[in-house]
Protein backbone atom coordinates (compact mmCIF):
# COMPACT_ATOMS: atom_id res chain seq x y z
CA UNK A 1 0.00 0.00 0.00
CA UNK A 2 0.99 3.11 -0.88
CA UNK A 3 1.79 6.18 1.78
CA UNK A 4 -1.45 8.08 0.20
CA UNK A 5 -3.71 4.97 -0.57
CA UNK A 6 -6.52 4.47 1.50
CA UNK A 7 -6.18 1.50 4.48
CA UNK A 8 -8.14 -1.42 4.03
CA UNK A 9 -10.83 -1.95 5.86
CA UNK A 10 -10.92 -5.57 7.38
CA UNK A 11 -13.26 -7.57 9.77
CA UNK A 12 -12.73 -9.23 13.01
CA UNK A 13 -15.46 -11.17 14.64
CA UNK A 14 -16.14 -10.42 18.27
CA UNK A 15 -18.75 -13.18 19.47
CA UNK A 16 -20.55 -13.82 16.52
CA UNK A 17 -20.77 -9.55 15.02
CA UNK A 18 -18.29 -8.34 12.70
CA UNK A 19 -16.59 -5.23 13.68
CA UNK A 20 -14.88 -3.21 11.00
CA UNK A 21 -11.15 -1.73 11.63
CA UNK A 22 -8.50 -0.20 9.42
CA UNK A 23 -4.63 -0.61 10.31
CA UNK A 24 -2.31 2.42 9.04
CA UNK A 25 2.22 1.73 9.59
CA UNK A 26 3.93 -0.53 10.89
CA UNK A 27 5.67 1.00 14.04
CA UNK A 28 7.18 -0.77 16.77
CA UNK A 29 4.26 -0.21 19.10
CA UNK A 30 0.40 -0.81 18.82
CA UNK A 31 -2.13 2.04 18.90
CA UNK A 32 -5.81 1.47 18.94
CA UNK A 33 -8.33 4.40 18.56
CA UNK A 34 -11.64 4.18 20.47
CA UNK A 35 -14.25 6.39 18.81
CA UNK A 36 -16.61 8.65 20.26
CA UNK A 37 -20.32 8.67 19.88
CA UNK A 38 -20.07 7.66 16.10
CA UNK A 39 -17.63 6.78 13.47
CA UNK A 40 -17.49 5.43 10.35
CA UNK A 41 -13.52 3.74 9.54
CA UNK A 42 -13.72 4.90 5.66
CA UNK A 43 -15.89 7.80 5.96
CA UNK A 44 -13.85 9.84 8.54
CA UNK A 45 -10.88 10.05 5.97
CA UNK A 46 -12.68 12.45 3.58
CA UNK A 47 -12.98 14.96 7.44
CA UNK A 48 -10.38 17.58 6.75
CA UNK A 49 -7.15 16.63 9.59
CA UNK A 50 -8.23 13.52 9.76
CA UNK A 51 -6.15 11.08 7.75
CA UNK A 52 -2.93 12.82 8.31
CA UNK A 53 -3.66 12.80 12.16
CA UNK A 54 -3.24 9.19 11.82
CA UNK A 55 -0.70 9.12 9.20
CA UNK A 56 1.30 11.11 11.98
CA UNK A 57 1.09 8.91 14.68
CA UNK A 58 1.59 6.27 12.43
CA UNK A 59 5.40 7.41 12.26
CA UNK A 60 6.11 5.85 16.23
CA UNK A 61 3.27 3.06 15.98
CA UNK A 62 0.67 1.08 14.33
CA UNK A 63 -2.41 2.70 14.51
CA UNK A 64 -6.00 0.51 14.78
CA UNK A 65 -9.70 2.59 14.39
CA UNK A 66 -12.40 0.80 14.46
CA UNK A 67 -15.91 1.16 14.37
CA UNK A 68 -18.13 -0.43 17.64
CA UNK A 69 -20.96 -2.61 16.91
CA UNK A 70 -24.12 -1.27 15.19
CA UNK A 71 -21.87 1.62 13.76
CA UNK A 72 -20.36 2.56 10.20
CA UNK A 73 -18.77 -0.97 8.71
CA UNK A 74 -19.73 -2.85 11.66
CA UNK A 75 -22.77 -4.95 11.83
CA UNK A 76 -25.57 -3.49 13.06
CA UNK A 77 -27.50 -4.94 16.19
CA UNK A 78 -30.41 -4.96 18.10
CA UNK A 79 -29.94 -2.46 20.49
CA UNK A 80 -26.91 -0.34 21.68
CA UNK A 81 -23.35 -2.07 22.73
CA UNK A 82 -22.81 -2.16 26.50
CA UNK A 83 -18.95 -1.58 27.54
CA UNK A 84 -18.57 -4.91 28.46
CA UNK A 85 -19.45 -5.86 24.70
CA UNK A 86 -17.35 -2.80 23.53
CA UNK A 87 -14.59 -4.08 25.32
CA UNK A 88 -14.58 -7.20 23.52
CA UNK A 89 -14.95 -5.60 20.49
CA UNK A 90 -11.36 -3.83 21.09
CA UNK A 91 -10.34 -6.89 22.04
CA UNK A 92 -11.13 -9.45 19.06
CA UNK A 93 -9.52 -6.13 16.81
CA UNK A 94 -6.37 -6.79 19.05
CA UNK A 95 -6.20 -10.48 18.77
CA UNK A 96 -7.17 -9.95 14.74
CA UNK A 97 -3.70 -8.23 13.80
CA UNK A 98 -2.14 -10.17 16.69
CA UNK A 99 -1.40 -7.41 19.42
CA UNK A 100 -0.58 -8.04 22.98
CA UNK A 101 -0.40 -5.16 24.12
CA UNK A 102 -1.47 -1.42 22.97
CA UNK A 103 -1.64 2.13 23.67
CA UNK A 104 -4.85 2.72 23.90
CA UNK A 105 -6.54 6.37 23.00
CA UNK A 106 -10.16 6.86 23.96
CA UNK A 107 -12.15 9.99 22.25
CA UNK A 108 -15.29 11.63 23.87
CA UNK A 109 -17.49 8.69 24.51
CA UNK A 110 -14.92 6.39 23.62
CA UNK A 111 -13.08 7.28 27.03
CA UNK A 112 -15.42 5.48 29.62
CA UNK A 113 -14.70 1.85 27.64
CA UNK A 114 -11.07 2.62 27.29
CA UNK A 115 -11.06 3.49 31.08
CA UNK A 116 -12.46 0.16 32.13
CA UNK A 117 -10.33 -1.83 29.40
CA UNK A 118 -7.60 -0.67 31.17
CA UNK A 119 -7.95 -1.25 34.64
CA UNK A 120 -9.92 -5.14 33.45
CA UNK A 121 -6.89 -6.04 30.83
CA UNK A 122 -3.86 -3.57 32.52
CA UNK A 123 -1.42 -6.38 30.84
CA UNK A 124 -3.19 -4.94 27.48
CA UNK A 125 -2.96 -1.45 27.88
CA UNK A 126 0.80 0.39 28.00
CA UNK A 127 -0.71 3.49 28.06
CA UNK A 128 -3.96 5.71 28.15
CA UNK A 129 -4.60 8.41 26.13
CA UNK A 130 -8.27 10.33 26.82
CA UNK A 131 -8.83 13.09 24.83
CA UNK A 132 -12.06 15.66 24.99
CA UNK A 133 -13.09 13.03 27.19
CA UNK A 134 -16.28 12.07 29.55
CA UNK A 135 -17.14 9.33 31.79
CA UNK A 136 -20.67 10.06 33.07
CA UNK A 137 -23.13 12.21 32.10
CA UNK A 138 -23.43 15.45 33.84
CA UNK A 139 -26.50 17.00 32.04
CA UNK A 140 -30.16 17.03 34.47
CA UNK A 141 -31.82 14.68 33.45
CA UNK A 142 -34.82 17.18 32.48
CA UNK A 143 -32.44 19.16 30.07
CA UNK A 144 -31.14 15.87 28.80
CA UNK A 145 -34.51 14.84 27.68
CA UNK A 146 -35.39 18.14 25.51
CA UNK A 147 -31.53 17.46 24.18
CA UNK A 148 -31.74 13.88 23.39
CA UNK A 149 -35.41 14.94 21.18
CA UNK A 150 -33.47 17.49 19.48
CA UNK A 151 -30.60 15.62 18.53
CA UNK A 152 -32.71 12.81 17.04
CA UNK A 153 -35.05 15.04 15.18
CA UNK A 154 -32.21 16.91 13.52
CA UNK A 155 -29.93 13.95 12.93
CA UNK A 156 -28.54 13.56 9.60
CA UNK A 157 -28.28 17.17 8.91
CA UNK A 158 -25.28 17.85 10.40
CA UNK A 159 -26.36 19.93 13.00
CA UNK A 160 -25.61 17.34 15.78
CA UNK A 161 -22.18 17.20 14.70
CA UNK A 162 -21.41 21.24 14.47
CA UNK A 163 -20.49 20.93 18.12
CA UNK A 164 -17.81 18.26 17.36
CA UNK A 165 -16.47 21.03 14.90
CA UNK A 166 -17.97 24.48 15.75
CA UNK A 167 -15.27 25.95 13.96
CA UNK A 168 -16.85 24.88 10.40
CA UNK A 169 -20.48 25.02 11.53
CA UNK A 170 -21.15 28.46 9.58
CA UNK A 171 -19.41 26.63 6.20
CA UNK A 172 -22.61 25.01 3.89
CA UNK A 173 -20.13 22.51 2.64
CA UNK A 174 -18.46 21.21 6.13
CA UNK A 175 -21.72 21.14 7.71
CA UNK A 176 -23.58 18.96 4.50
CA UNK A 177 -19.98 16.80 5.29
CA UNK A 178 -20.92 16.36 8.80
CA UNK A 179 -24.57 15.54 7.30
CA UNK A 180 -23.31 12.68 5.31
CA UNK A 181 -21.57 11.47 8.37
CA UNK A 182 -24.47 11.48 10.79
CA UNK A 183 -26.18 9.47 8.39
CA UNK A 184 -23.58 6.99 7.20
CA UNK A 185 -22.67 6.44 10.90
CA UNK A 186 -26.12 5.27 12.21
CA UNK A 187 -29.80 5.97 11.99
CA UNK A 188 -31.54 8.38 14.05
CA UNK A 189 -33.17 5.21 15.86
CA UNK A 190 -30.07 3.55 16.93
CA UNK A 191 -29.00 7.75 17.92
CA UNK A 192 -31.62 7.61 20.38
CA UNK A 193 -30.36 4.18 21.83
CA UNK A 194 -26.85 4.85 22.31
CA UNK A 195 -27.46 8.35 23.41
CA UNK A 196 -29.93 6.85 26.33
CA UNK A 197 -27.37 3.97 27.31
CA UNK A 198 -24.53 6.01 27.32
CA UNK A 199 -26.70 8.39 29.78
CA UNK A 200 -26.33 5.53 32.44
CA UNK A 201 -22.95 4.39 32.49
CA UNK A 202 -20.66 6.44 35.03
CA UNK A 203 -17.39 4.74 35.15
CA UNK A 204 -16.12 7.54 37.88
CA UNK A 205 -15.24 4.89 40.19
CA UNK A 206 -12.91 3.09 38.49
CA UNK A 207 -11.11 6.22 37.79
CA UNK A 208 -8.64 5.48 40.96
CA UNK A 209 -8.07 2.03 40.56
CA UNK A 210 -6.35 2.72 37.20
CA UNK A 211 -2.64 1.96 37.72
CA UNK A 212 -1.92 2.87 33.74
CA UNK A 213 0.20 5.61 32.69
CA UNK A 214 -2.57 8.08 31.73
CA UNK A 215 -2.76 11.45 29.74
CA UNK A 216 -5.65 13.48 30.12
CA UNK A 217 -6.03 15.67 26.76
CA UNK A 218 -8.82 18.76 26.88
CA UNK A 219 -9.23 21.99 24.94
CA UNK A 220 -10.84 24.96 26.54
CA UNK A 221 -13.24 25.76 24.12
CA UNK A 222 -14.83 22.33 23.58
CA UNK A 223 -17.88 22.56 22.50
CA UNK A 224 -19.21 19.04 22.81
CA UNK A 225 -17.43 18.17 26.52
CA UNK A 226 -16.92 20.99 28.93
CA UNK A 227 -13.35 21.26 29.50
CA UNK A 228 -14.41 20.89 33.44
CA UNK A 229 -14.99 17.17 32.60
CA UNK A 230 -11.65 16.90 31.14
CA UNK A 231 -10.07 18.35 34.34
CA UNK A 232 -11.81 16.60 37.01
CA UNK A 233 -10.99 13.13 35.58
CA UNK A 234 -7.17 13.54 35.83
CA UNK A 235 -7.48 14.74 39.30
CA UNK A 236 -9.03 11.42 40.25
CA UNK A 237 -6.41 9.27 38.10
CA UNK A 238 -3.69 8.35 40.26
CA UNK A 239 -0.36 10.05 38.70
CA UNK A 240 -2.18 11.10 35.63
CA UNK A 241 -0.50 14.21 33.36
CA UNK A 242 -2.99 16.16 32.53
CA UNK A 243 -2.71 19.06 29.54
CA UNK A 244 -5.09 21.56 28.61
CA UNK A 245 -5.12 23.41 25.25
CA UNK A 246 -6.36 27.09 25.01
CA UNK A 247 -8.74 26.94 21.89
CA UNK A 248 -9.68 23.94 19.41
CA UNK A 249 -13.35 22.21 18.43
CA UNK A 250 -13.68 18.96 19.92
CA UNK A 251 -13.06 16.53 17.05
CA UNK A 252 -8.64 16.48 17.60
CA UNK A 253 -7.89 16.14 14.44
CA UNK A 254 -8.69 19.96 13.82
CA UNK A 255 -7.43 23.25 14.67
CA UNK A 256 -3.85 22.52 16.66
CA UNK A 257 -3.31 19.34 15.87
CA UNK A 258 0.79 19.19 16.10
CA UNK A 259 1.10 20.06 19.59
CA UNK A 260 -1.46 17.30 20.69
CA UNK A 261 -0.19 15.02 18.81
CA UNK A 262 3.36 15.52 19.71
CA UNK A 263 2.27 15.50 23.38
CA UNK A 264 0.95 12.08 22.94
CA UNK A 265 3.97 10.90 21.08
CA UNK A 266 6.04 12.39 23.71
CA UNK A 267 4.24 10.66 26.29
CA UNK A 268 4.56 7.24 24.21
CA UNK A 269 8.05 7.51 23.57
CA UNK A 270 9.78 9.62 25.34
CA UNK A 271 10.51 12.06 23.07
CA UNK A 272 9.14 14.94 20.33
CA UNK A 273 9.55 14.33 16.63
CA UNK A 274 9.16 17.60 16.06
CA UNK A 275 11.48 18.25 12.70
CA UNK A 276 9.16 15.74 11.44
CA UNK A 277 6.00 17.81 11.15
CA UNK A 278 7.66 20.64 9.90
CA UNK A 279 8.72 18.42 7.12
CA UNK A 280 5.50 16.38 6.34
CA UNK A 281 4.35 14.72 3.09
CA UNK A 282 1.05 14.51 2.13
CA UNK A 283 -1.41 14.07 -1.06
CA UNK A 284 -3.03 17.68 -2.30
CA UNK A 285 -4.11 19.57 -5.44
CA UNK A 286 -2.21 23.00 -5.89
CA UNK A 287 -4.03 26.15 -7.03
CA UNK A 288 -1.90 28.79 -8.46
CA UNK A 289 -3.70 32.15 -9.34
CA UNK A 290 -2.50 35.22 -10.46
CA UNK A 291 -4.06 38.70 -12.27
CA UNK A 292 -3.60 38.69 -15.87
CA UNK A 293 -1.51 41.67 -16.94
CA UNK A 294 -1.48 43.53 -13.17
CA UNK A 295 1.63 45.52 -13.67
CA UNK A 296 -0.43 47.24 -16.97
CA UNK A 297 -3.50 47.54 -14.33
CA UNK A 298 -1.51 48.92 -11.35
CA UNK A 299 -0.26 51.74 -13.40
CA UNK A 300 -3.44 52.50 -14.99
CA UNK A 301 -5.37 52.94 -11.95
CA UNK A 302 -2.51 53.83 -9.70
CA UNK A 303 -0.90 52.52 -6.28
CA UNK A 304 -3.97 53.45 -3.78
CA UNK A 305 -6.63 52.29 -5.85
CA UNK A 306 -4.94 49.02 -6.86
CA UNK A 307 -4.27 48.56 -3.47
CA UNK A 308 -7.56 48.68 -2.64
CA UNK A 309 -8.65 46.71 -5.16
CA UNK A 310 -6.78 43.48 -4.38
CA UNK A 311 -7.29 43.77 -0.51
CA UNK A 312 -11.27 42.90 -2.40
CA UNK A 313 -9.34 40.14 -4.21
CA UNK A 314 -7.91 39.00 -1.16
CA UNK A 315 -10.76 39.45 0.72
CA UNK A 316 -13.13 37.35 -1.74
CA UNK A 317 -9.82 34.62 -2.09
CA UNK A 318 -10.34 33.75 1.39
CA UNK A 319 -13.63 33.16 1.57
CA UNK A 320 -13.80 31.14 -1.71
CA UNK A 321 -11.07 28.76 -0.54
CA UNK A 322 -12.85 28.46 2.67
CA UNK A 323 -15.81 27.50 1.28
CA UNK A 324 -14.44 24.82 -0.50
CA UNK A 325 -12.31 23.25 2.65
CA UNK A 326 -9.40 24.39 0.89
CA UNK A 327 -6.02 26.01 2.82
CA UNK A 328 -4.85 29.33 1.44
CA UNK A 329 -1.37 29.31 2.05
CA UNK A 330 0.08 32.76 1.17
CA UNK A 331 -1.01 35.52 -1.33
CA UNK A 332 1.69 35.66 -3.75
CA UNK A 333 0.73 39.69 -4.54
CA UNK A 334 -1.73 39.20 -7.16
CA UNK A 335 -2.59 36.04 -6.91
CA UNK A 336 -2.99 32.99 -4.44
CA UNK A 337 -1.27 29.45 -3.60
CA UNK A 338 -3.62 27.12 -2.02
CA UNK A 339 -4.23 23.41 -1.24
CA UNK A 340 -7.39 21.21 -1.47
CA UNK A 341 -7.69 17.74 -0.19
CA UNK A 342 -10.28 16.91 -2.82
CA UNK A 343 -9.50 17.90 -6.64
CA UNK A 344 -12.92 18.66 -7.10
CA UNK A 345 -13.38 21.16 -4.18
CA UNK A 346 -9.95 22.79 -5.55
CA UNK A 347 -11.32 22.80 -9.26
CA UNK A 348 -14.74 24.43 -8.03
CA UNK A 349 -13.01 26.73 -5.93
CA UNK A 350 -10.77 27.99 -9.01
CA UNK A 351 -13.88 28.27 -10.99
CA UNK A 352 -15.90 30.26 -8.37
CA UNK A 353 -13.13 32.59 -7.59
CA UNK A 354 -12.43 33.16 -11.04
CA UNK A 355 -16.22 34.26 -11.47
CA UNK A 356 -16.45 36.38 -8.78
CA UNK A 357 -12.95 38.25 -9.41
CA UNK A 358 -13.79 39.08 -12.97
CA UNK A 359 -16.94 40.30 -11.67
CA UNK A 360 -14.58 43.03 -9.78
CA UNK A 361 -12.39 43.45 -13.43
CA UNK A 362 -9.76 41.58 -12.55
CA UNK A 363 -9.38 38.19 -15.26
CA UNK A 364 -7.39 36.17 -13.38
CA UNK A 365 -5.77 32.41 -14.94
CA UNK A 366 -5.28 29.54 -12.61
CA UNK A 367 -3.55 26.09 -12.54
CA UNK A 368 -4.22 23.15 -10.79
CA UNK A 369 -2.37 19.85 -10.33
CA UNK A 370 -2.59 17.15 -7.83
CA UNK A 371 0.73 15.13 -6.15
CA UNK A 372 2.69 15.10 -2.94
CA UNK A 373 3.66 17.96 -1.31
CA UNK A 374 6.30 19.01 1.39
CA UNK A 375 4.45 20.70 4.32
CA UNK A 376 7.35 22.85 6.18
CA UNK A 377 5.75 25.17 8.68
CA UNK A 378 2.85 27.10 7.11
CA UNK A 379 4.50 26.92 3.41
CA UNK A 380 4.57 24.04 0.80
CA UNK A 381 7.16 22.78 -1.33
CA UNK A 382 7.74 20.12 -3.87
CA UNK A 383 7.48 19.32 -7.58
CA UNK A 384 3.56 19.26 -7.41
CA UNK A 385 3.77 23.29 -6.23
CA UNK A 386 6.10 23.93 -9.41
CA UNK A 387 3.70 22.40 -12.00
CA UNK A 388 0.89 23.99 -10.96
CA UNK A 389 2.45 27.45 -11.09
CA UNK A 390 3.86 26.50 -14.77
CA UNK A 391 0.13 24.75 -15.70
CA UNK A 392 -1.30 28.67 -14.45
CA UNK A 393 1.50 30.11 -16.48
CA UNK A 394 0.12 28.59 -19.90
CA UNK A 395 -3.47 29.39 -18.95
CA UNK A 396 -5.15 32.02 -20.73
CA UNK A 397 -7.42 35.32 -19.29
CA UNK A 398 -10.44 34.14 -17.08
CA UNK A 399 -9.55 29.86 -17.84
CA UNK A 400 -8.41 27.34 -15.45
CA UNK A 401 -5.82 24.86 -16.37
CA UNK A 402 -5.78 21.71 -14.99
CA UNK A 403 -3.31 18.68 -15.39
CA UNK A 404 -4.93 15.10 -16.68
CA UNK A 405 -4.16 13.84 -13.01
CA UNK A 406 -6.63 16.08 -11.61
CA UNK A 407 -8.78 15.19 -14.95
CA UNK A 408 -8.49 11.17 -14.34
CA UNK A 409 -9.10 11.81 -10.00
CA UNK A 410 -12.41 13.98 -10.62
CA UNK A 411 -14.32 11.42 -12.84
CA UNK A 412 -17.88 11.89 -12.38
CA UNK A 413 -17.78 14.81 -10.18
CA UNK A 414 -19.75 16.88 -12.76
CA UNK A 415 -17.13 19.05 -14.31
CA UNK A 416 -16.43 19.41 -17.86
CA UNK A 417 -13.14 19.96 -19.60
CA UNK A 418 -11.80 20.70 -22.68
CA UNK A 419 -8.73 19.52 -24.15
CA UNK A 420 -5.96 22.60 -24.63
CA UNK A 421 -3.18 20.10 -26.06
CA UNK A 422 0.80 19.04 -25.56
CA UNK A 423 3.26 21.48 -23.51
CA UNK A 424 6.63 21.28 -22.26
CA UNK A 425 6.50 22.85 -18.67
CA UNK A 426 9.99 24.83 -17.81
CA UNK A 427 12.29 22.75 -15.49
CA UNK A 428 9.64 19.69 -15.40
CA UNK A 429 10.44 16.23 -17.56
CA UNK A 430 8.18 15.17 -20.07
CA UNK A 431 5.27 16.46 -22.27
CA UNK A 432 2.10 17.25 -19.88
CA UNK A 433 -1.52 16.88 -21.20
CA UNK A 434 -3.96 20.04 -19.86
CA UNK A 435 -7.50 20.65 -19.93
CA UNK A 436 -9.69 23.90 -19.47
CA UNK A 437 -12.04 23.06 -16.84
CA UNK A 438 -15.93 24.56 -16.50
CA UNK A 439 -18.72 23.54 -14.90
Amino acid sequence: MSDFASPETRYALSGDVNIAYQVMGDGPVDLVLAPGLISHVELLHESPGYTAALRRLSRFARVVSFDKRGQGLSDRISGAASLEQRMDDVRAVMDSIGSARAILIGFSEGAAMSVLFAATYPERVSHLVLVGAYVRASVPEEVWCEVLEQQVKMWGTGEVLKTVFKSQATNADAVAQLAKVERFSCSPGALRTYLTLNRQIDVTSILRLLRIPTLVLHRRTDARVNVAAGREIAKQIPGARYIEYPDGDHAFWTGDVESLLLDIEEFVTGHRDSASLDFERVLATVLFTDVVDSTQRAAQMGDEKWRKLLDEHDRIAGQTVEKHRGKLVKSTGDGILATFDGPGRAVRCALSFGTAAEQLGLPLRAGLHTGEIEVRGHDILGITVHAAARIMAQSRSNEVLVSRVVTDLVAGAGLKFSERGSFELKGLPGRWHLFAASM
